[in-house]
């Protein structure tokens, strides 16, 4: 009887010892609180897994948290440079952009109904010259048919949720932009061998000639209706080949093949900066290119013929390009002789 006793005592120790060591895990376990949580909350550089505001404001800011992907910012959940590349974008780029072209097509139309066609002042002769061979020719349609579509497309990632998607819909228009920018992809490589071998086929025609001066004074004539003398090239024609094809062409090129390769910026502001300056450039050569295909179709007669079978007759030659169509005179003279 007295060992029983003494084994019972022993059970119930063994049994209090177990009851604590488990009511001591379950208090480890229990949420803090709300007292202890604040008290933590106000320590500095101390983040309780319980602040969910907290953690979030430093996610916002873009303070980087802990992860195994080595890199340039793979630390950052949230970059705050993306609200400000946003406005930005859909604030004043598209805005002003919008309205840079609207205006642009405004002025074209006026001058066109109160000018109208700049025609030949004398009948052609039927006699015509070789203006573009036919590489210049299948180098000018390569640059220019790649343009109009990436201006089409592109104009659609920028505008088209402003412009079509209220016409069309939400499930065509993400048919018609996500088909748009594989177009887009696709054609900025094409765009971009073309305008490089425009730039090496025609830059020694659009070197800088006294005679530029004298269209520049007469403003090549459009106003006042004259034709002024010049090369192969007159200085407007030079204008939009350094300014647009050379300058902001080049410039939404190297911007436009860093948004399609991002793996050449390590960092997401680079990207947002790349693509400010490829919406700013791509505007501005658009609405440069409005005034070439102008005048190059319905704003001077004969322009377009040019271009299109790569022969001008004499008369065009000489209203248009006088000193051009001198050099091809005394060429076929020396041939001749």
């Amino acid at each position: 009887m007295k060992q029983l006793k003494s084994n019972s005592w022993l059970w119930a120790c063994l049994l209090a010892a177990c009851a604590l060591v488990l009511a001591s895990a379950h208090a480890a376990d229990a949420p803090a609180p709300p007292a202890q949580i604040q008290a933590q909350a106000q320590k500095p550089g101390v983040t309780p897994a319980h602040n969910a505001e907290a953690t979030w404001r430093e996610v916002r800011a873009g303070t980087p948290g802990v992860t195994t992907v080595r890199g340039t910012e793979t630390g950052v959940l949230v970059s705050p440079d993306g609200n400000t590349w946003r406005q930005i974008r859909h604030g004043p780029v598209t805005f002003y952009g919008s309205l840079l072209v609207i205006l642009v097509i405004v002025a074209i139309a006026l001058f066109h109904s109160r000018k109208g066609m700049l025609r030949l002042s004398e009948k052609p002769t039927g006699r015509t010259l070789v203006r573009f061979s036919n590489w210049e020719r299948s180098v000018h349609w390569l640059v220019a048919i790649s343009f109009v579509c990436l201006a089409l497309t592109g104009g659609n990632m920028l505008l088209g949720k402003y412009v079509l998607m209220p016409v069309i819909g939400h499930t065509l228009f993400s048919w018609l932009a996500g088909m748009g920018k594989f177009i887009h992809n696709f054609l900025g490589v094409v765009f971009s061998v073309g305008a490089v071998l425009m730039l090496a086929t025609f830059y020694k025609d659009n070197i800088w000639h006294p005679s530029d001066a004298e269209w520049i004074r007469k403003a090549g004539g459009l106003v006042s209706r004259e034709h002024v003398p010049s090369r192969r090239f007159n200085f407007g024609e030079k204008i939009w080949f350094w300014l647009g094809v050379g300058l902001f062409g080049l410039v939404m090129i190297a911007s436009g093949l860093s948004l399609l390769f991002p793996n050449l910026y390590e960092t997401r502001h680079a990207m947002q900066t790349a693509e400010v300056i490829h919406s700013i450039a791509a505007t501005l050569i658009f609405c440069m290119s409005l005034g070439h295909i102008y005048l190059g179709t319905i704003g001077v007669e004969g322009a377009y013929q040019s271009i299109r079978t790569g022969s001008v007759d004499e008369t065009w030659a000489k209203e248009h390009h006088q000193l051009w169509y001198d050099e091809q005179v005394q060429k076929k003279l020396g041939k001749g002789a």
